[in-house]
């Protein structure tokens, strides 16, 4: 263990001249840490520990002779590089060192003194460290004290410091969580894991119970925070509420009126409502408050009379004000991934790297995403132009999911432009099969072309008929898909000229159309078909007379359907009694759909199963049974309606004739075959 202790041992110095009086001896404590006394208390230092190396930075007078006193230096981190033993070793300084080498060598000294004239100096300039001695000037202690060598046991209280400097009560719950995650992250054992699983278990449904509850009793809070508030039927200026009369809310009509009375008197209709035995006024019907909230909510979101009166009464009253709030705010962007070019995961990536935020819509879904934000626009990116998705709403993907189409099947979708549903079902038939997208308006088939194409769908006929026609023109399918017009009071947030321009015309005109397209897309399905024979209707409406009212009235039609379920996952159940109708009690099979619950449009979606019919003659009447059903039908046996082509070639030229015709040609006379099929169709 000798090493370059042994090499480099020097002689004892020459001691100096003995201090008489230990008192005249100045103390080293007082000089404190950076200018102790050269002469002091060098007799007990005796030591003949080996010298370094001192390489000297700063200049110093010529010939300067000079004492140095160290304090012991720690263990730095610096390597140091050296030559072949049998040389002199000299030292690279890092530059962490600060002009000091490293001293590691020396851990059981705390310091060491020598004579600058003994040490063995291989820097030039060594005549410049001759002269007279003098103390080693390290900065006065007026100036900021820097240890730059702490001593041996003693931590940088600095180095220790916490990255937080102020705790918060957010870092004292993180810390409570860390350490219970730690204690359940424990090692996990056979005998531990029993015990674990049950409390995993309880803890799920405890909290399962807690979401009920909050569930439940939601409306109930609200009252009960009503009632804990105090003035809150009094105006500002500390009046009573009043309830306008019907003569004060004509005259008002006729004015401006001003929000935030409308805004404060439709919250205290909705809370007197709520409990109005107790805080209704004396001499006042509960309809009046009723009507006073529907003219308040018809003049604040600027609905017409009929159409809020119309959708406040789908919705308890609370609920009712959710709905028209929501249909004031856009829904989220959605988009579907075409699975014919590419999968979500690569999608969502390629996306993610344009700059895109977005996630999946949820777990009822395995092709949507939701896009939050993007850096560049979502309809005009290279994937999008190579048909790797397609802008649609999350709504517009149940009626697909509900009705499901198996490969190689015949689906028809009536009313298909601008195509998001045909597509989907195409991808889902792995272009296999046939898919007749229709739609009545022919100019919208040149959208539905357009992205037929773009996404790669190869399997997609695009025709442009009537849909009331099509059971004539064509049947025989094995699944059928009606996306029937409607009022659109489920998309009010993307259109919002619903709330003035439909009347209880438009209403009544579009619930006869849906009638008949029902039962022409009921005829359109083979019941002979081993896969399918399903039909799903849906619509972009939330009103009764579009929905419950159109599918009961297939029920009563059609006894050879009946409603089977949607496999969707969540969804409320249609209604089964509306304002003293009441419908089939299947109808709570369908599915309905609203902005301020699943935040999508509003929706619903109805799933026909299509069935052979069985006929027992009885006298003159042909009598059908199905599933313990009678019905009487005029034919005594139902033409059985195929793909024929020289049957459909007929109705093909009369279809050629009146196209020529709206646009101004020539239309050649007609032929025998031609009129008898002309009087067919009128008749």
């Amino acid at each position: 263990m000798g090493g370059r202790r042994t090499k480099y041992k020097q002689a004892a110095p020459t001691p100096l001249p003995e201090v008489k009086d230990k008192a005249d001896r100045p103390s080293t404590k007082k000089l404190g840490k950076r200018k102790a006394d050269p002469d002091g208390d060098i007799e007990e230092r005796s030591n003949t520990r080996p010298t370094k190396k001192v390489k000297e930075n700063t200049e110093q007078p010529a010939k300067s002779k000079k004492v140095v006193t160290f304090a012991k230096p720690p263990k730095t981190q610096g390597k140091s590089k050296t030559t072949d033993k049998g040389k002199k070793s000299k030292k690279v300084e890092e530059p962490d060192s600060d002009g000091w080498e490293d001293a590691s060598d020396m851990d059981d000294l705390e310091g060491f003194t020598g004579d600058l004239d003994d040490l063995d100096l291989v820097d030039e300039d060594d005549d410049l460290l001759q002269g007279a001695p003098e103390e080693l000037d390290l900065g006065s202690e007026e100036e900021e004290e820097v240890e730059l060598f702490p001593t041996k046991g003693k931590k940088s209280k600095q180095r220790d410091r916490p990255a937080k400097i102020i705790p918060t009560g957010s870092d004292d719950s993180s810390s409570d969580d860390e350490d219970e995650d730690q204690d359940d992250d424990g090692p996990l054992t056979m005998a531990n894991m029993e015990a674990r699983s049950r409390a995993l278990d309880a803890k799920a449904a405890r909290e399962a119970e807690l979401e009920a509850e909050e569930l439940q009793n939601a409306a109930f809070d609200d009252e009960d925070d009503d009632e804990d508030m105090e003035g809150e039927g009094e105006d500002e200026d500390g009046e009573a509420f009043h309830l306008p009369t019907a003569e004060e809310r004509a005259e008002e009509k006729n004015s401006v009126p001003d929000v935030q009375v409308v805004q404060r008197r439709m919250r205290e209709c909705v809370r007197i409502l709520g409990k109005f035995k107790k805080l209704g006024a004396k001499g006042r019907s509960r309809s009046e408050y009723v009507d006073q909230l529907v003219s308040d909510i018809a003049s604040y979101y600027g609905y017409n009379d009929f159409l809020a009166e119309k959708l406040f009464h789908l919705f308890p009253i609370a609920e009712a004000i959710e709905f028209f709030e929501a249909n004031e705010v856009s829904r989220p962007v959605t988009i579907r991934t075409n699975t014919l070019k590419t999968r979500r995961r690569d999608l969502a990536q390629a996306l993610i790297n344009r700059g895109v935020n977005l996630e999946p819509i949820g777990k009822w879904t395995n092709v949507g995403l939701q896009v939050f934000e993007s850096s560049v626009p979502i309809g005009a990116t290279p994937e999008y132009l190579a048909g790797h998705y397609m802008l649609q709403a999350a709504s517009s993907f149940l009626p697909v999911i509900a009705l499901s189409p198996q490969p190689n099947e015949r689906v028809l979708d009536m009313a298909s432009a601008p195509g998001g549903k045909t597509t989907h079902i195409a991808a889902l038939l792995q272009n296999t099969g046939v898919v007749f997208a229709n739609d009545a308006n022919k100019a919208r088939t040149k959208s539905l072309t357009a992205n037929v194409h773009r996404l790669g769908c190869k399997n997609v006929i695009v025709c442009s008929y009537d849909g009331r026609e099509f059971p004539k023109v064509m049947a025989g399918f094995d699944r059928v898909l009606l996306d029937a017009p409607c009022s659109g009071t489920g998309v009010i947030s993307k259109d919002s000229s619903v709330k003035v321009n439909k009347s209880e015309r438009d209403f009544q005109l579009l619930s006869h159309l849906q009638k008949q397209l029902i039962l022409c897309a009921i005829d359109s399905v083979s019941p002979d078909s081993k896969t399918g024979a399903y039909i799903v209707y849906s619509t972009c409406s939330v009103t009764v007379d579009e929905n419950e009212a159109v599918v009961d009235y297939a029920l009563r039609k059609r006894p050879n359907v009946k409603l089977v379920d949607t496999g969707l996952g969540f969804g409320r159940e249609g209604f089964t009694k509306y304002r003293g109708k009441t419908f089939n009690p299947s109808l709570n099979l369908t599915r309905r759909f609203y902005p301020h619950v699943h935040n999508m449009d509003g929706f619903y979606v109805a799933k026909f199963k299509v069935e052979k019919r069985a006929k027992i003659k009885l006298s003159n009447e042909t009598v059908e049974k199905v599933d313990g059903k009678m019905a009487v039908d005029e034919e005594v046996e139902r033409e059985v309606v195929g793909f024929d082509s020289d049957e459909d070639k007929p109705f093909l030229e009369e279809a050629k004739r009146r196209r020529m015709k709206a646009k101004g040609l020539r239309v050649p006379p007609r032929q025998k075959s031609d009129i008898a099929v002309t009087a067919e169709t009128k008749g």
